[in-house]
């Protein structure tokens, strides 16, 4: 069978190719409503499949984008994954999404896979462990924007949480309840990750903020595999946290698990909050209070921001954007 171009379609529909063209590349404003409805019907009816390939060279784009994210396992990730692909796929991109499962190594691979692929840009959650390779795409000004991660020194565009902010919705809710007693857990700190160690930060900063000494013993940041362990030494302790900050919805799953296993009753033995809104949170028995990130708003800020350097459209903005979490009161709590 013959392959049907773009010159064919113009031909059939009695329209120049560059109205096509326009048609494809979803420029409808210098067409009328009949021309556009004719180029759609002799696209169904000669069953055209416009050249990627060559629209790419042509217009020195894929109109795909990279997604790096660290670890997809958390509510977060795939919530913002949602939102980019929609955002990318409303402009005419497609996007590939990685997993680097907070593996430096894999995250490396992947970054140069999807620029072997020629990708527009790439919005990566950073592990953090590759500076020379997030230096080398800044100075070769490949589009590029961080999420939910900063890196200061080198100055990305960079979407994330009011993490600081976060802690201190859920300390002031522990303490206008009566808790003084309180721990936070987190998963782990090493390579730095930012909102983990900003997440503790204000933890300790709020405590402060209410006149309470913070506690060493309070405090785990565990890989999520010794979270049973590090809520067990919790429990040990001569005076055992009367409430208990989840640093995030992975770690909040372990202490929900711990707390049925050993019968241990929120919010009655002990008061729960976790930073992130999980799909359960709602109707869980009791259901949980939790930090709701502006999951949404966040990744449409990065997609823009992406988009814009992709273009080439405004000025250049390295800033690090932080939105603002949400306190969801509920009965855990």
């Amino acid at each position: 069978m013959k392959t049907i171009t773009i010159t064919d379609v113009a031909n059939h529909a009695k329209v120049s190719k560059s109205t096509v063209s326009q048609y494809l590349n979803k420029r409808y404003e210098y067409m009328s409503e009949k021309t556009r409805k004719k180029i759609e019907e002799t696209i169904e009816e000669l069953n055209y499949q416009p050249n990627i390939i060559a629209r790419s060279l042509k217009q020195k784009s894929t109109f795909t984008v990279g997604v790096v994210v660290a670890n997809i396992l958390h509510t977060f990730s795939t919530q913002v994954i949602r939102a980019i692909e929609n955002y990318f796929y409303e402009h005419g991109f497609h996007i590939i999404v990685c997993n680097a499962d907070d593996n430096p190594e894999k995250e490396k691979n992947y970054i140069e896979m999807l620029r072997a692929k020629q990708v527009d840009g790439i919005i990566i959650f950073p592990t953090g462990d590759n500076l020379d390779l997030y230096q080398r795409m800044k100075s070769d000004q490949f589009p590029i924007v961080f999420m939910d991660r900063t890196i200061q020194e080198l100055n990305i565009a960079t979407v994330m949480l009011d993490n600081h902010l976060a802690s201190k919705l859920a300390i002031d809710r522990f303490i206008e309840k009566g808790f003084e007693n309180i721990a936070i857990i987190t998963t782990s700190i090493i390579r730095d990750i930012s909102p983990r160690i900003e997440r503790i930060q204000g933890y300790k900063d709020s405590l402060a903020s209410h006149g309470v000494p913070v506690n060493s013993e309070y405090i785990k940041t565990v890989n999520a595999d010794e979270i049973p362990v590090a809520l067990s030494e919790f429990f040990e302790l001569e005076k055992p946290p009367q409430a208990i900050l989840a640093g995030n919805d992975i770690v909040l799953n372990e202490v929900l698990r711990y707390m049925k296993q050993h019968e241990i009753h929120i919010p009655d033995d002990i008061a729960v909050i976790g930073i992130d809104d999980v799909p359960y949170a709602s109707f869980y028995t009791p259901t949980i209070t939790t930090v709701n990130q502006p999951a949404i708003e966040m990744a449409n800020l990065a997609a823009e921001l992406l988009l814009s350097q992709i273009n080439k459209t405004g000025k250049e903005d390295t800033s690090v954007h932080r939105l603002k979490p949400t306190l969801l009161s509920r009965n855990s709590c």
